[in-house]
C-alpha cells in the first residue's frame, strides 16, 4: 500500500511555497472503509444499497483496485456516519493553529468518465472534534462533482480563480473570480468547472464533510 508523501517542514515558513503533498483515496481508503463497515456490522450488499452504488464497485474499492468519485465517496461516508477526511486520511492531529502552504496535504478524486479530476487542498488538517472544515477545491476544466448530494450543515465559498457553475436544486449559478456563495447543505447541490482553465475555490463547510 502506498503512503502519502509529505514535504519537509520549514522553520520559518518563508520563501516560495512548494506544491502540496498529494494522495489518492486508494492510498488508504480501502482498509479504512472496510474497517468502518465491519465496525457497523454491515455487509457489502447492505452498505452498497445505502450508498447507492454497486456491490462489485464497493468490493474493488475495499481491495484498493478502484477509486470512487467524490459524490460516491460522500454517500459512503454518510452511510457509515463519518466523513470523507476520516476515510481517506484517518484521524490526523494538528497541534499548530497555522498550516504552512508548503505543508498542506491534498487528496485527488476522479470525475465521471475519468474526464479530469478534482483535488482538495486541505487549508487546515481535519482533526477530531472540529466544527469547521476548509479546503481549496482545484477543479480541472470540464470536471464536475457528478450527481447532486445533500446533507446536514452549511457551506460557503469564494472563487479564487477560474469559473464555477454551482447547481442548487434545479437552479444553476455561474460564478467567476472574486464571486462568493453560501447555501444550507440540505439543498441538493453539485458543481462543475465550465471554463477552459483550472478553477480554484476556497470551500468552507460545517460540520466537516470532505
Amino acid at each position: 500500500m502506498a503512503t502519502r508523501k509529505t514535504t519537509s517542514p520549514t522553520s520559518s515558513g518563508h520563501g516560495p511555497a512548494a506544491a502540496p503533498s498529494q494522495a489518492t483515496p486508494a492510498d488508504s481508503l480501502g482498509v479504512r472503509l472496510k474497517h468502518a463497515r465491519m465496525v457497523r456490522q454491515l455487509t457489502l450488499k447492505a452498505l452498497a444499497e445505502q450508498a447507492g452504488c454497486s456491490e462489485s464497485l464497493l468490493s474493488k474499492v475495499e481491495g484498493g483496485h478502484a477509486t470512487p468519485s467524490l459524490a460516491t465517496l460522500h454517500k459512503l461516508a454518510l452511510a457509515l456516519s463519518t466523513n470523507i477526511a476520516a476515510l481517506v486520511s484517518g484521524p490526523d492531529i494538528n497541534t499548530s493553529p497555522v498550516q504552512r502552504a508548503n505543508e498542506r496535504p491534498s487528496v485527488s478524486f476522479p470525475t465521471k468518465g475519468k474526464r479530469g479530476s478534482i483535488m482538495l487542498e486541505r487549508v487546515v488538517v481535519p482533526s477530531p472534534g472540529q466544527l469547521l472544515q476548509g479546503d481549496i477545491h482545484v477543479i480541472e476544466p470540464h470536471s464536475s462533482s457528478d450527481e447532486q448530494i445533500s446533507h446536514l450543515g452549511e457551506e460557503l465559498g469564494y472563487v479564487i480563480e477560474g469559473e464555477l457553475e454551482l447547481t442548487l436544486d434545479d437552479e444553476r449559478y455561474l460564478l467567476k473570480t472574486g464571486d462568493s456563495f453560501y447555501f444550507p447543505s440540505s439543498r441538493p447541490h453539485s458543481y462543475r468547472n465550465p471554463g477552459k482553465v483550472v478553477a480554484r475555490v476556497l470551500w468552507i463547510n460545517t460540520p466537516p464533510t470532505f
